[in-house]
């Protein structure tokens, strides 16, 4: 390993069982009997007196009340969701349905498996700092009972010099709450068209919508389909294909008095039921302004999808789904602004390389131009990206993964030519950090990963997990790190490269 560069802090976040969120539980679901064993539930909780009923939910609400920011309100919308269940609903008190929702939720701790995975990158907040100092935002991923990810966050401060501060993460947590969104007609074509679905049904639909549409306009123009065509063998299953390309985008926000680290995005959507998983954030330069962009690898528990956050403040998100052949596996990486007029990402759409794609015109991630294959020691196995590109005058600093026997993960690092990243002009002739002996144990083994970093005051800030157990810090004078980056030969090319699949 390149001996000395990387200093690790001595803070740590570790997984904290007490950051928990109200669910719905619905008794026997995974059971054939499951609207007996609600039915019978329900019918019991109705039964009981009016006293006994208003003396239990006192008791539920003061040994939960304080560890959730609005209990009564999730107990009745838990309440909502199975009252079709319930024979005479108008005949229950408040009390009774706020105990009904009671009996039907649980708590679920975000991140007692592991905390895993950073980025990093400036607050929205900068407000009461000193100089020297840098307020920034975490993004984390948390993992909890069943191998489910969500996205989290902490708040810290670095600076001055290599202090660096976390801000209190206790308090309840709040979910977002999904809301209605402006969709984008490009996106539902790029899904149709990934779907192989070309047809009178879909190019009406598409002909019909605005680029922009809400959900009124969807509904209205799916309603006044032409009979003849619905009626067709296709048209039902088009349909339904549409709906389900549409619902992938979303949005979701928060109130406006919650922290940060008290914010938690939860899977919305079918193809990311079972995990949010390595968000890699970055600031975008953009033509209205700067812009918070985010991707994420959706897990539905059979297949990966690559989503898209975007956000202006951390409080109010908008999720839409990444597409193209560039965005066909896990990893993808925003570069934080356009290179010669393109949009650029890293990627690894075979498994096993880091690549880079452009964005087309229809806003699909090209083929991508491979950069760097697996070839060290340390990281034969399969190279990634540890999270968007860091500019510098020297190029494009590009943070990467490792994996190598007994699937050791280390972090290298790439220089990218500035106007022309698909050239490697120089890289970390070993590993800038792995694994030592406090950090190989955990719910992961032997694996040190950053979903992204930053420069801040001369030195690159780098968060990691550490073998899922924990996430740790470590800082490199970017000088130092740059200066011992050698030179890659031929001409700056690591391997021929075709330009058209970059062209914009």
């Amino acid at each position: 390993m390149t001996g000395g560069l990387a200093t690790r802090l001595d803070h740590t976040l570790t997984p904290d069982p007490r950051r928990v969120v109200v669910k719905l539980f619905v008794p026997g679901e995974d059971a054939a009997v499951v609207r007996t064993r609600a039915q019978s539930l329900i019918d019991r909780i109705a039964r009981l007196g009016e006293v006994e009923s208003g003396d239990l939910l006192r008791s539920v609400v003061e040994r939960f009340g304080d560890r959730h920011g609005d209990l009564e309100g999730s107990f009745l919308h838990h309440y909502d969701l199975v009252r079709h269940r319930i024979a005479h609903p108008l005949e229950l008190s408040r009390a009774a349905r706020l105990l009904v929702g009671a009996y039907f939720s649980h708590e679920y701790a975000v991140e007692a498996a592991a905390l895993c995975n950073p980025s990093m990158v400036a607050h929205p907040d900068q407000s009461g700092l000193d100089a020297g100092q840098l307020r920034v935002a975490i993004s984390l991923r948390q993992i909890g009972e069943g191998h489910l990810s969500s996205i989290g966050f902490a708040t810290a401060v670095l600076g001055p010099g290599g202090r660096l501060t976390v801000a209190d993460r206790s308090g309840p947590l709040v979910l977002g709450q999904r809301i209605a969104v402006q969709s984008r007609r490009d996106l539902l074509a790029t899904g149709l068209d990934e779907s192989d679905c070309d047809n009178e049904i879909s190019a009406t639909v598409l002909d019909l919508l605005p680029d922009r549409y809400d959900d009124a306009t969807f509904e209205r123009v799916l309603a006044e389909l032409p009979a003849d065509l619905i009626s067709r063998s296709t048209g039902p299953g088009t349909v339904e294909l549409i709906r389900r390309i549409r619902a992938d985008s979303y949005a979701s926000t928060f109130p406006a008095d919650t922290r940060l680290e008290q914010r938690v995005l939860w899977p919305a959507t079918p193809p990311e039921s079972n995990g949010m998983e390595d968000a890699r954030f970055v600031i975008f330069a953009g033509p209205d302004g700067p812009v918070y962009r985010a991707t994420y690898t959706a897990y539905d528990g059979r297949r990966i999808a690559g989503r898209e956050l975007t956000s202006t403040d951390l409080r109010h998100f908008e999720i839409t789904p990444m597409r193209g052949p560039g965005a066909g596996n896990k990893g993808v990486a925003l570069f934080p602004r356009p290179v010669g007029g393109r949009q650029l990402a890293l990627c690894r759409s075979d498994g096993e390389t880091i690549g880079l794609s452009a964005m087309d015109e229809l806003r699909r991630w090209r083929a991508p131009v491979p950069l760097h294959s697996p070839r060290h020691s340390w990281e034969l196995i399969q190279v990634g990206n540890c999270g968007s590109p860091i500019e510098t005058e020297a190029g494009w600093l590009v943070l990467t993964h490792g994996v190598g026997p007994m699937r050791r993960y280390a972090i290298g690092a790439l220089l990218l030519d500035l106007d022309h990243p698909e050239r490697v002009i120089a890289e970390l002739p070993d590993a800038l950090l792995a694994p030592d002996g406090t950090e190989r144990d955990g719910y992961v083994p032997n694996v040190v990963y950053s979903c992204g970093g930053m420069v801040h005051d001369g030195a690159l800030w780098l968060p990691y997990g550490a073998s899922d157990a924990r996430v740790g810090f470590a800082t490199v004078p970017l000088t130092e790190l740059l200066a011992a980056m050698t030179p890659v030969v031929r001409g700056g090319r690591r391997a021929p490269v075709a330009d058209p699949p970059l062209s914009s």
